[in-house]
Protein backbone atom coordinates (compact mmCIF):
# COMPACT_ATOMS: atom_id res chain seq x y z
CA UNK A 1 0.00 0.00 0.00
CA UNK A 2 1.13 3.41 -0.75
CA UNK A 3 1.20 5.82 1.10
CA UNK A 4 -1.28 9.01 0.83
CA UNK A 5 -0.37 11.65 -0.89
CA UNK A 6 -4.01 13.90 -1.27
CA UNK A 7 -6.75 12.67 0.37
CA UNK A 8 -10.57 13.63 1.02
CA UNK A 9 -12.63 12.94 3.79
CA UNK A 10 -16.29 13.23 2.66
CA UNK A 11 -18.52 13.85 5.72
CA UNK A 12 -21.95 15.29 3.97
CA UNK A 13 -24.24 15.14 6.58
CA UNK A 14 -25.00 17.24 9.93
CA UNK A 15 -23.16 19.36 12.41
CA UNK A 16 -21.99 17.00 14.68
CA UNK A 17 -21.33 14.22 12.81
CA UNK A 18 -18.81 16.77 11.19
CA UNK A 19 -17.34 17.37 14.66
CA UNK A 20 -17.02 13.55 15.05
CA UNK A 21 -15.08 13.32 12.24
CA UNK A 22 -12.36 16.34 12.97
CA UNK A 23 -10.20 13.47 15.09
CA UNK A 24 -9.49 12.03 11.64
CA UNK A 25 -7.18 14.98 10.07
CA UNK A 26 -5.12 15.49 13.35
CA UNK A 27 -4.40 11.12 13.18
CA UNK A 28 -4.03 10.71 9.68
CA UNK A 29 -1.30 13.78 9.86
CA UNK A 30 0.47 12.78 12.71
CA UNK A 31 1.09 9.51 10.40
CA UNK A 32 1.79 11.05 6.87
CA UNK A 33 2.82 14.90 8.00
CA UNK A 34 3.19 15.85 4.34
CA UNK A 35 -0.62 14.14 3.26
CA UNK A 36 -2.83 17.10 2.14
CA UNK A 37 -5.64 16.41 3.97
CA UNK A 38 -9.40 18.37 1.80
CA UNK A 39 -12.46 17.62 3.26
CA UNK A 40 -16.19 17.55 1.65
CA UNK A 41 -19.07 18.77 4.04
CA UNK A 42 -22.38 20.53 3.03
CA UNK A 43 -21.93 24.30 2.87
CA UNK A 44 -23.50 24.84 6.50
CA UNK A 45 -21.10 23.03 8.49
CA UNK A 46 -18.17 25.18 6.77
CA UNK A 47 -17.40 27.18 9.48
CA UNK A 48 -16.19 23.77 11.37
CA UNK A 49 -13.00 23.71 9.37
CA UNK A 50 -12.39 26.91 8.19
CA UNK A 51 -9.25 27.41 9.55
CA UNK A 52 -8.44 23.72 11.09
CA UNK A 53 -4.43 23.24 11.69
CA UNK A 54 -4.69 20.06 9.80
CA UNK A 55 -7.06 20.42 7.10
CA UNK A 56 -5.84 22.18 3.85
CA UNK A 57 -8.52 22.43 1.73
CA UNK A 58 -12.24 22.45 2.28
CA UNK A 59 -14.99 21.25 -0.73
CA UNK A 60 -18.69 22.42 -0.50
CA UNK A 61 -21.02 19.75 -1.69
CA UNK A 62 -23.03 21.97 -4.56
CA UNK A 63 -26.56 20.63 -4.20
CA UNK A 64 -30.02 22.25 -4.17
CA UNK A 65 -32.89 20.87 -1.31
CA UNK A 66 -30.44 19.19 0.20
CA UNK A 67 -29.90 16.72 -3.40
CA UNK A 68 -26.41 16.75 -4.66
CA UNK A 69 -25.65 17.48 -8.04
CA UNK A 70 -23.85 14.30 -9.95
CA UNK A 71 -21.72 15.81 -13.13
CA UNK A 72 -20.86 18.98 -11.14
CA UNK A 73 -19.49 17.32 -7.96
CA UNK A 74 -17.66 14.43 -9.55
CA UNK A 75 -16.19 17.58 -11.89
CA UNK A 76 -14.69 19.32 -9.03
CA UNK A 77 -13.87 15.93 -7.15
CA UNK A 78 -11.67 15.40 -10.26
CA UNK A 79 -9.94 17.75 -10.98
CA UNK A 80 -7.93 17.63 -7.83
CA UNK A 81 -6.47 14.17 -8.53
CA UNK A 82 -7.37 12.94 -5.47
CA UNK A 83 -5.06 9.20 -4.43
CA UNK A 84 -7.64 8.20 -1.91
CA UNK A 85 -11.14 8.98 -0.42
CA UNK A 86 -12.03 8.19 3.30
CA UNK A 87 -16.14 8.34 2.78
CA UNK A 88 -17.17 8.61 6.60
CA UNK A 89 -21.07 9.40 6.22
CA UNK A 90 -22.20 6.59 3.53
CA UNK A 91 -24.34 7.27 1.06
CA UNK A 92 -25.51 5.79 -2.29
CA UNK A 93 -25.23 9.02 -4.33
CA UNK A 94 -21.72 9.99 -2.73
CA UNK A 95 -20.57 7.22 -3.06
CA UNK A 96 -21.40 7.19 -6.59
CA UNK A 97 -19.79 10.59 -7.40
CA UNK A 98 -16.76 9.82 -5.29
CA UNK A 99 -16.91 6.37 -7.99
CA UNK A 100 -16.92 8.15 -11.12
CA UNK A 101 -14.20 10.64 -9.79
CA UNK A 102 -10.91 8.94 -10.63
CA UNK A 103 -10.09 8.38 -6.84
CA UNK A 104 -8.14 5.07 -7.38
CA UNK A 105 -8.47 4.01 -3.39
CA UNK A 106 -11.75 4.46 -1.97
CA UNK A 107 -12.27 3.81 2.09
CA UNK A 108 -15.89 2.86 3.32
CA UNK A 109 -18.38 0.79 5.12
CA UNK A 110 -18.38 -3.14 3.77
CA UNK A 111 -22.29 -3.82 4.85
CA UNK A 112 -24.12 -0.80 2.74
CA UNK A 113 -25.83 -2.61 -0.78
CA UNK A 114 -23.73 -0.15 -2.37
CA UNK A 115 -20.28 -1.18 -0.93
CA UNK A 116 -19.05 -2.41 -3.83
CA UNK A 117 -18.65 1.30 -5.48
CA UNK A 118 -15.80 0.93 -1.98
CA UNK A 119 -12.55 -1.01 -3.07
CA UNK A 120 -11.47 -0.36 0.24
CA UNK A 121 -13.64 -1.46 3.05
CA UNK A 122 -14.29 -2.07 6.78
CA UNK A 123 -16.69 -4.50 7.89
CA UNK A 124 -18.81 -3.13 10.71
CA UNK A 125 -22.40 -2.35 11.79
CA UNK A 126 -22.93 0.87 13.23
CA UNK A 127 -26.73 0.65 13.74
CA UNK A 128 -25.81 -1.73 16.71
CA UNK A 129 -24.26 1.27 18.24
CA UNK A 130 -21.44 -1.04 19.75
CA UNK A 131 -18.76 1.75 20.05
CA UNK A 132 -19.27 5.48 19.73
CA UNK A 133 -19.44 7.62 16.40
CA UNK A 134 -15.82 8.61 16.90
CA UNK A 135 -14.75 5.77 16.94
CA UNK A 136 -16.07 4.07 14.02
CA UNK A 137 -14.50 6.70 11.78
CA UNK A 138 -11.15 6.32 13.68
CA UNK A 139 -11.69 2.71 12.55
CA UNK A 140 -11.68 3.12 8.88
CA UNK A 141 -8.08 4.35 9.30
CA UNK A 142 -7.08 1.10 9.77
CA UNK A 143 -6.99 0.43 6.00
CA UNK A 144 -4.23 3.44 5.38
CA UNK A 145 -2.73 0.82 8.07
CA UNK A 146 -3.10 3.67 11.37
CA UNK A 147 -4.07 1.50 13.91
CA UNK A 148 -5.12 4.32 16.44
CA UNK A 149 -7.58 4.12 19.27
CA UNK A 150 -9.26 6.99 20.89
CA UNK A 151 -10.92 7.42 23.95
CA UNK A 152 -13.14 9.95 25.66
CA UNK A 153 -9.88 11.05 27.37
CA UNK A 154 -7.70 10.45 24.95
CA UNK A 155 -9.41 12.64 21.78
CA UNK A 156 -8.49 15.75 19.69
CA UNK A 157 -10.77 17.37 17.64
CA UNK A 158 -8.76 20.87 17.29
CA UNK A 159 -11.79 22.89 16.68
CA UNK A 160 -10.81 26.04 15.03
CA UNK A 161 -11.63 29.63 16.44
CA UNK A 162 -9.56 32.90 15.94
CA UNK A 163 -8.45 35.56 18.30
CA UNK A 164 -11.09 37.71 16.55
CA UNK A 165 -13.86 35.21 17.06
CA UNK A 166 -13.06 34.95 20.82
CA UNK A 167 -12.71 38.49 21.11
CA UNK A 168 -15.85 39.25 19.67
CA UNK A 169 -17.65 36.80 21.66
CA UNK A 170 -16.57 38.48 24.65
CA UNK A 171 -17.29 41.82 23.71
CA UNK A 172 -21.15 40.03 22.30
CA UNK A 173 -21.87 39.19 25.47
CA UNK A 174 -20.65 42.27 27.14
CA UNK A 175 -23.40 44.59 25.54
CA UNK A 176 -25.79 41.87 26.19
CA UNK A 177 -24.74 42.47 30.16
CA UNK A 178 -23.42 39.33 30.66
CA UNK A 179 -19.76 39.06 32.24
CA UNK A 180 -17.57 36.67 33.31
CA UNK A 181 -17.50 37.35 37.38
CA UNK A 182 -19.97 34.39 37.66
CA UNK A 183 -20.44 31.18 35.74
CA UNK A 184 -22.39 31.12 32.51
CA UNK A 185 -24.76 28.53 31.36
CA UNK A 186 -26.06 27.59 28.10
CA UNK A 187 -28.87 25.65 27.29
CA UNK A 188 -29.96 24.56 23.93
CA UNK A 189 -33.31 23.12 24.51
CA UNK A 190 -33.52 21.80 20.24
CA UNK A 191 -32.21 19.10 18.45
CA UNK A 192 -32.82 19.54 14.83
CA UNK A 193 -35.03 16.56 14.67
CA UNK A 194 -32.13 14.38 15.21
CA UNK A 195 -33.41 12.85 18.19
CA UNK A 196 -36.66 12.69 20.97
CA UNK A 197 -36.07 15.71 22.96
CA UNK A 198 -36.32 16.21 26.89
CA UNK A 199 -39.82 17.45 26.59
CA UNK A 200 -39.87 21.93 26.89
CA UNK A 201 -42.05 21.62 30.22
CA UNK A 202 -38.85 19.63 31.69
CA UNK A 203 -36.79 22.13 30.47
CA UNK A 204 -38.61 24.97 32.22
CA UNK A 205 -38.10 23.17 35.25
CA UNK A 206 -34.67 22.96 35.15
CA UNK A 207 -34.57 26.14 34.10
CA UNK A 208 -35.98 27.46 37.01
CA UNK A 209 -34.15 25.39 39.83
CA UNK A 210 -30.85 27.10 38.18
CA UNK A 211 -32.68 30.46 38.07
CA UNK A 212 -33.55 30.37 41.58
CA UNK A 213 -30.77 28.41 43.28
CA UNK A 214 -27.71 29.13 41.56
CA UNK A 215 -25.73 32.92 40.88
CA UNK A 216 -25.59 31.47 37.13
CA UNK A 217 -25.96 33.65 34.24
CA UNK A 218 -28.42 31.39 31.97
CA UNK A 219 -28.21 31.97 28.17
CA UNK A 220 -30.70 30.08 25.89
CA UNK A 221 -29.54 29.09 22.06
CA UNK A 222 -30.86 27.65 19.11
CA UNK A 223 -31.86 28.39 15.44
CA UNK A 224 -34.20 30.76 13.77
CA UNK A 225 -37.03 27.91 13.67
CA UNK A 226 -36.57 27.17 17.66
CA UNK A 227 -37.35 30.63 18.83
CA UNK A 228 -40.57 30.03 19.76
CA UNK A 229 -39.59 26.88 21.86
CA UNK A 230 -36.66 29.37 23.15
CA UNK A 231 -38.71 32.10 24.27
CA UNK A 232 -40.89 30.32 26.28
CA UNK A 233 -38.34 28.87 28.24
CA UNK A 234 -37.26 32.63 29.06
CA UNK A 235 -39.11 32.61 32.61
CA UNK A 236 -37.60 35.38 34.26
CA UNK A 237 -35.63 38.55 32.81
CA UNK A 238 -32.09 37.69 33.67
CA UNK A 239 -32.39 35.22 30.98
CA UNK A 240 -31.44 35.59 27.89
CA UNK A 241 -32.50 33.80 24.50
CA UNK A 242 -30.18 34.30 21.67
CA UNK A 243 -31.99 31.81 19.48
CA UNK A 244 -31.35 32.38 15.56
CA UNK A 245 -28.57 35.26 16.41
CA UNK A 246 -25.73 33.39 15.15
CA UNK A 247 -23.64 32.06 12.62
CA UNK A 248 -22.15 28.48 13.32
CA UNK A 249 -18.65 30.37 13.98
CA UNK A 250 -20.00 33.07 16.13
CA UNK A 251 -22.14 29.98 17.75
CA UNK A 252 -19.08 27.87 18.60
CA UNK A 253 -17.22 31.59 19.87
CA UNK A 254 -20.10 31.72 22.15
CA UNK A 255 -19.95 28.15 23.39
CA UNK A 256 -16.50 28.63 24.02
CA UNK A 257 -17.35 31.26 26.59
CA UNK A 258 -19.61 29.85 28.80
CA UNK A 259 -18.82 26.91 31.56
CA UNK A 260 -21.40 24.69 31.26
CA UNK A 261 -23.43 23.70 28.41
CA UNK A 262 -27.09 21.47 28.51
CA UNK A 263 -28.49 19.96 25.63
CA UNK A 264 -30.28 17.21 23.65
CA UNK A 265 -28.22 15.34 20.99
CA UNK A 266 -27.79 17.99 18.77
CA UNK A 267 -24.81 19.23 17.10
CA UNK A 268 -23.43 22.15 19.41
CA UNK A 269 -23.36 19.83 22.12
CA UNK A 270 -20.81 18.12 20.01
CA UNK A 271 -19.67 21.76 19.92
CA UNK A 272 -19.02 21.64 23.41
CA UNK A 273 -17.71 19.10 23.90
CA UNK A 274 -14.66 19.17 21.57
CA UNK A 275 -14.25 22.91 23.56
CA UNK A 276 -13.68 20.93 26.66
CA UNK A 277 -16.75 22.36 28.30
CA UNK A 278 -18.70 20.90 30.82
CA UNK A 279 -21.63 19.00 29.28
CA UNK A 280 -24.61 17.39 30.35
CA UNK A 281 -26.82 15.96 27.52
CA UNK A 282 -30.54 14.35 27.21
CA UNK A 283 -30.74 10.95 24.97
CA UNK A 284 -33.27 8.27 24.68
CA UNK A 285 -32.82 4.59 24.63
CA UNK A 286 -33.27 4.08 21.17
CA UNK A 287 -30.09 2.35 19.78
CA UNK A 288 -29.74 4.55 16.32
CA UNK A 289 -29.20 7.48 18.17
CA UNK A 290 -28.44 6.21 22.03
CA UNK A 291 -25.70 8.09 23.86
CA UNK A 292 -23.76 4.95 23.17
CA UNK A 293 -22.78 5.92 19.50
CA UNK A 294 -23.73 9.39 19.79
CA UNK A 295 -23.26 10.58 23.30
CA UNK A 296 -21.01 13.85 24.37
CA UNK A 297 -17.80 12.07 23.67
CA UNK A 298 -15.68 13.87 26.85
CA UNK A 299 -14.76 12.70 30.46
CA UNK A 300 -15.94 15.86 31.42
CA UNK A 301 -19.86 15.22 30.10
CA UNK A 302 -22.80 13.29 31.87
CA UNK A 303 -25.88 11.87 29.93
CA UNK A 304 -29.20 11.71 31.34
CA UNK A 305 -31.97 8.61 30.01
CA UNK A 306 -34.87 8.06 30.35
CA UNK A 307 -35.80 5.97 33.88
CA UNK A 308 -38.46 3.82 32.08
CA UNK A 309 -37.46 0.16 31.77
CA UNK A 310 -37.85 -0.80 28.00
CA UNK A 311 -36.64 -3.35 25.32
CA UNK A 312 -35.52 -2.18 21.83
CA UNK A 313 -37.22 1.00 22.35
CA UNK A 314 -38.27 2.64 18.83
CA UNK A 315 -38.90 6.52 18.17
CA UNK A 316 -42.62 5.76 18.24
CA UNK A 317 -42.72 3.52 20.99
CA UNK A 318 -40.55 6.42 22.97
CA UNK A 319 -42.90 9.35 21.97
CA UNK A 320 -46.32 7.19 22.85
CA UNK A 321 -44.27 6.19 26.28
CA UNK A 322 -43.21 10.03 26.77
CA UNK A 323 -40.28 8.23 28.06
CA UNK A 324 -37.98 11.59 28.05
CA UNK A 325 -39.98 12.83 30.84
CA UNK A 326 -39.11 10.14 32.65
CA UNK A 327 -35.55 11.61 33.42
CA UNK A 328 -35.89 13.00 36.84
CA UNK A 329 -34.69 16.66 36.79
CA UNK A 330 -33.84 16.90 40.85
CA UNK A 331 -30.91 14.72 39.81
CA UNK A 332 -30.11 16.83 36.54
CA UNK A 333 -30.09 19.81 38.51
CA UNK A 334 -28.03 18.03 41.60
CA UNK A 335 -25.16 17.45 38.77
CA UNK A 336 -25.05 20.58 37.44
CA UNK A 337 -25.04 22.22 41.22
CA UNK A 338 -21.93 20.04 42.10
CA UNK A 339 -20.42 21.37 38.84
CA UNK A 340 -21.03 24.92 39.48
CA UNK A 341 -19.79 24.55 43.10
CA UNK A 342 -16.64 23.26 41.88
CA UNK A 343 -16.21 25.90 39.17
CA UNK A 344 -16.88 28.78 42.17
CA UNK A 345 -14.66 27.17 44.27
CA UNK A 346 -11.62 26.53 41.89
CA UNK A 347 -12.07 29.42 39.71
CA UNK A 348 -11.66 27.23 36.81
CA UNK A 349 -14.09 27.95 34.14
CA UNK A 350 -13.26 24.53 33.14
CA UNK A 351 -13.55 23.11 36.04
Amino acid sequence: MSNPKNLLIVRTDRIGDVVLSLPLAGIIKNHFPDCKITYLIRGYTRDLLTGHKYVDNVMTLEEVKGKPFFFSNRKNISKNKFDYAIISYPDFLIALIIFFSGISNRIGTGFRWYSFLFNKRVFVHRKYASKHEAEFNVDLLKELNIHEEISPSHVSFDLPLTDNDKIEAKEFLLRSGIKKDRPIIIIHPGSGNSSVDLPKEKFKELINLINSNLDAQIIITGSKDEKDLCNELVISDKIKNFAGYFSLRQLTAIINECDIFISNSTGPLHIATALGKNVLGFYPKILSCSAKRWGPYSDRSTVFVPEINCESCTVEKCIKLNCMSSINIADVFANIFNIFESIVKNGDNNA
